[in-house]
This record gives structure tokens, sequence and C-alpha cells, in this order.
């Protein structure tokens, strides 16, 4: 006879860890009690005992100063307040997928959601979940549901929410979804079957199907080995459940020429150990066979080891952590700040369900079969791999700034802290380094030592490399005429030099301005972003002279668009001569009040009337634009004015 072992039998994610987490707290002397057994196995509740853990049937059992340890089934919201209230401490081991419903129906009520639960209404876990919403309706098959539906009792258009219990069997969840879609218009459906479970029974569909007897070992009052029987009675006539190796029947195997084994969630490995060595005496099967039975069964324990790279499938996304099936007997998961370097991050923002992932491997827990996994630290040495090559290479790498220190800024790129010397930061000494604290910035790794976990960065090699292609790109486009945009980076006496993008050129002070200045200073200071155009440049010498000023600029041109012979306008007199006085008109554009026009009679000398800034109305006169010269007259206003003055006097 041949024995086929399913690779899912045995202890779930959920069990490990919480069966783990009563030893550990018993270990460290704690007074120990689970509130309902820990899981179901009388097996593994009695050897529990043997070690002072208690079984409390209630919360008001609690005693003050007791670790009460929550199985993974969970419990409702009021039993967690209860145990707060007996000040006991509460340690919850609740299955990370069944806390997920918690939240599912809880949020679901707040949005005005009836929860729906598909389960059975006794189990553990599903009244724990009720226990999460102050209204909800738990149907065990799908006829309950459609009656339920059809029934009046509820419109068609109340919003549903809907959730499995995670043992549940996908075919009747399949109905009860169809149902769902088809009776209500507002229906949210969440799939909360464990993938784990769903694994298990699809195997023991599978491992049913072709062999000629099942024996399922289990606690019977276990749902999930309830569950698993059923599935294998649905597909082989011969199936026994069996609490452990001395249920099982000689008499059973007769005729049987293979025979598939497959567990409940709740079976510790040495119960399935113990059936099979006695199947294979009653049997009389062949020494070596159980001898590859036992090495099927220990696989995983004696594969995976601590510092092991591995890969697997992400199965579940919890509170906590993220469950990882690696394909052997261990449970693997991930604790969420193992996930990523970035702690901003959430899981569930990266991985989904289903994923292929490589991960560290932290701790192996061998007794129970689990594994402490780290995508965090496999991440971290990938990017110190990339660093060397990256440094070899002189890649470019983006990282932000996270900090200013004595020497420099440091970065993280990709989970790394890089420094960054100041005189590798691109800012001038003397400079505001904090202000690149929280930038995006590009820079070039110089300097790995793994072994001293240091990591050197410049942002200047960044910046003079690019700036290198923009000069080349400059010189091969430039031409006279083009314009660029730049920035004033340093004035003399003699005009402005603007970086037009890796390349500097000079603006003389006589192409800053039309009007008349005495310095650069006037009309820009450094950092100020200008557009200039190329008036002349020597490639070989490299040297650009700019201009500033434009035709647009140009003060006769705008005096021209808006002033005309006869507008009276007021100007300011800047400067005194024999035969007149020259006014400003605009910024710029100066006219001439001869002296003969400066007032309604004979005077000696201009200043005898004006003074150098002081503010007249004159009328425009004469316009020569041919020579831009301009006329102005304060004499033909106090003409034209006397005649006014007369009649009134009159």
């Amino acid at each position: 006879m041949s024995v086929t072992v399913a690779k899912s039998a045995g202890f779930c994610f959920g069990v490990n860890r919480a069966v783990e987490m009563v030893e550990k707290a018993a270990a460290d002397g704690k007074w120990v009690a689970t509130l309902g057994p820990i899981i179901h196995n009388h097996h593994v509740v009695g050897e529990f005992e043997k070690l002072g853990v208690r079984v409390l049937q209630s919360p008001e059992e609690a005693e003050p100063g007791m670790t009460v340890i929550i199985r993974s089934h969970g419990v409702a919201r009021n039993v967690l307040d209860a145990l707060a209230d007996k000040n006991a401490e509460i340690m919850d081991a609740t299955c990370p997928f069944v806390k997920r419903i918690h939240e599912i129906v809880s949020k679901a009520e707040e949005d005005g959601r009836m929860p729906v639960i598909i389960g059975t209404r006794a189990h553990p876990e599903v009244e724990g979940i009720a226990g999460w919403c102050r209204d909800c309706r738990i149907f065990e098959t799908p006829e309950e549901l459609e009656k339920w539906s059809n029934g009046g009792e509820i419109s068609k258009d109340t919003p549903i929410c809907m959730v499995s219990q995670t043992t549940s069997t996908e075919s009747l969840w399949k109905k009860c979804s169809e149902i769902a879609k088809k009776q209500f218009t507002n229906v949210k459906i969440f799939d909360t079957i464990c993938r784990a479970t769903e694994f298990r029974q699809g195997e023991a569909a599978r491992l049913s199907s072709i062999c000629q007897a099942m024996v399922v070992v289990g606690d019977p009052t276990s749902s999930n080995t309830g569950r698993l029987a059923m599935i294998c009675r649905e597909h082989c006539k011969k199936v026994a459940l069996v609490d452990n190796a001395t249920e099982l029947d000689a008499a059973f195997f007769d005729g049987v020429a293979d025979v598939g084994i497959t567990a409940g969630a709740s079976t510790p490995a040495w119960i399935i150990k113990e059936v099979n060595k006695t199947m294979s005496e009653i049997t009389n099967v062949e020494a070596v066979q159980e001898e590859n039975f036992a090495e099927l069964l220990e696989q995983s324990i004696k594969t995976l080891n601590t510092g092991d790279k591995v890969i697997g499938i992400v199965t579940g996304i919890g509170n906590t952590e993220v469950q990882v099936d690696l394909g052997t007997k261990h449970a693997g998961y991930i604790p969420y700040d193992e996930v990523s370097n970035d702690p901003s991050v959430k899981a569930e923002d990266i991985l989904k369900v289903g994923d292929e992932i490589e991960v560290f491997v932290v701790r192996v827990n061998d007794q129970e079969g689990t594994v402490q996994l780290s995508k965090k630290k496999l991440d971290g040495m990938k990017v110190w791999d990339d660093m060397a090559v990256w440094a070899e290479e002189k890649t470019t790498v983006e990282g932000t700034i996270t900090e200013e220190n004595k020497g420099g800024l440091v970065a993280n790129v990709k989970g790394i802290r890089v420094f960054i010397p100041a005189s590798q930061s691109g800012i001038a000494k003397g400079g505001d380094m904090s202000a690149m604290i929280g930038q995006t910035v590009g820079m070039k790794i110089t300097e790995v030592n793994r072994a001293r976990r240091r990591v050197i960065g410049s942002i200047r090699a960044v910046t003079s490399e690019e700036r290198k292609a923009s000069r080349e790109k400059i010189w091969a486009e430039i031409e006279v005429g083009k314009k660029y945009h730049g920035v004033v980076k340093s004035l003399t006496s003699y005009g402005a030099f603007v970086d037009i993008g890796g390349v500097d050129g000079m603006v003389h002070v006589s192409e800053l301005s039309w009007n008349r200045i005495k310095t650069p200073a006037d009309v820009v200071k450094v950092g100020d972003e200008i557009d200039v155009f190329v008036i002349s440049f020597d490639a070989e010498k490299h040297k650009i002279s700019l201009g500033y000023k434009t035709a647009e600029m140009n003060p006769w041109n705008q005096f021209m668009t808006n002033y005309n012979v006869g507008d009276v306008v007021t100007a300011k007199v800047v400067k005194l001569m024999t035969f007149g006085a020259f006014a400003e008109i605009i910024p710029g554009v100066d006219g001439l009040i001869h002296i003969s026009q400066i007032a309604d009679r004979r005077i000696g000398k201009p200043e005898d009337v004006l003074s150098e800034g002081q503010e007249v109305q004159v009328k425009i006169t004469d316009i020569d634009a041919e020579n831009k010269r301009i006329s102005l007259s304060i004499r033909a206003l106090l003409e034209e004015s006397a005649p006014a003055d007369e009649a009134e006097a009159e």
C-alpha cells in the first residue's frame, strides 16, 4: 500500500502563531490562561494544562494580573473590554485573516451597511465577528440566505456587506455570493475565506479523487477538520476521521492499494506521525515507505535555515504581518516592520495576495513549523550590491535629503544612509544647506564601504555632468540673436555676468538699460532671472557678449508711441544750461526748454526761474524724430492761460 501525505496537513499559520504565543508566555513565567481552548485539539490543550495554562470559559473568570491569550478565532469587542475591566494582560492571537473581517464589518456598519456573515452560527469565529457590529445576519447555507432575501424582511436596495467565515468552503461561498448579487442592488462582497484553508481543502479534494481511501486526522470538534472530511467524502468512498492513532481500524485498509492523509489546521505534527506509524504497523507497509513519509512530513524543517534567501507566494495581508507560502511545511510571515525600509510605506501598497517575492529567513521555529521572514533585510542586502555597481559604473541615482550635519548632508537612497560632504553638495560655501532637507536629488555614489556600512555620494558630480552637457549643447547651437533665460551670477563695474545654462556670458553696462545708470546694480542683482540675447560670441575663446535691453524697452520708442506735439506733460528739470533747461518726460527721454520758452518775460538765465529736480508743466511744441530731439515750452502754457485770466478780470 502506498501512502500520500497532503503538503498542507497540520498547523496553519494562525494556529502556529497562537500556540507559539502560549508557549512563550508560559516559558516567561507568566500566569497564563486562554479564553476557551487555544485550538480545537484536546491533546494540545492537555499539554498546556500540564504547563499550568488554564482554560477560561468566560472573561468573568479572569483575575487581575493574569495573562489572558485570545485564541486565533478572535472574540467580540465587548469581551476584550470585559478582560480590560478585570485588569488582565491581554495577548491577542487572533488570526490576521479573522482580524481583517472584524475591521470590515465594523467599518461597514459605520458606513450604514448591514453586515451579513456566511458561516456556522455557533462557531467561535463567527460569534467573534458578530461581536464587532451591533446588528448583523448569519446564514449557514445558500438556502437560508435566499429565503431571507426573498422573505420581504429586507429591501432589495438595503446596503449590504457580506463576509465569510475563514474556514467556509469555496463552493458554499460562491453560491451565496451569486445569490447576494442577484437579490441586492447595493452589495459589497469581501472574499474572506483563508487562502491557506482554500489550498488545504483543494488539496484534500485532489488527493481524495485519486486515492482509494482517505484518513483525515484531527479533533472531531474542529470545524476545519470536519469540512476536510466532508470534502473527501465527496470524492472518495472510504474516508476515516480519526482523532489519533488509536482510532485506526485495520479492517478499514483491506483491499486498499493507496491511501491519502490530510489533517486539520489544529492537528500537531506529532499526532500525524503517530497515525502514519500505526498505519505502517497494521498494514505491513515497508519501512522505506515510512521513512519517505517522515521525510516528506519534516521536509520544511530540515531545509530552512536562518540567513537563507527563499521565494514564496503572498497568501494574506493582515493588520500586523504578511503571510507567505514557502511551498514547505513552514508557515511563513513577515512582520510589518520587516516589509520595507521606508516606514511610510504600507504593506498593501507594495504587495498583494498572489505576488511572488524573495525574502530573508530571520528565525525558524522547527518545533511549530513557523518561520519569520524579512523583505526589508533582503532588499537592504540587494541595495548594498547595487551600491557597489552604481559606484563602479558612475550611475546617477535619486535620494531624499533627510538631514544636515556638521560636515554636509545625509540622504536616503533606497533605505541606505548616504553621506554627502558639504563640498559635494553643490551649494556655495556659507550657503544654506538646510534648505535642501526634504528634496529629492540626483547624485553619484563615489565610495562604498560595506564592512563599515559607509556610503559617500556627490550631488556636485551630477550637476557638473549636467552643466558640461549643457555647455556642449550651447556651443553647438549658439548664434547671434538667439535668446536665453539666464541667472545673474556676478556684477562688476562694467557689466553683469549671466549663466545661460552652464556657460557665462557678459552683459556690458551699456546693454543693461536705455536709461542713464551709474552701476549694473541699478538694474539687476545677483540671483535675478533675466532674458538675454546673443550680440556676439567667440567659440575659440569661449566668450559671449549678451544684450539685455531690447527695442521694446527703448524709452524713445515708448515716447513716440504715447506722446504727440501739443500734449501737455509733467516733466522734471534734470539739467540747467546757459541756453535753457533739459527736462525728463519719461525715464530716458529728455526735452529742451529753450531759455526763451521758460517764462512769458525776458530772463537773464534759466536758474532765475527753474532749479534741478523741479517738476513743471510743459507743452510739447516740436518732435524731431530723425535726430531724437524734443522741444518743450512753459511760455506757451502761460500765454494760453493769459487771455482766460484777462476775461475773468473784465
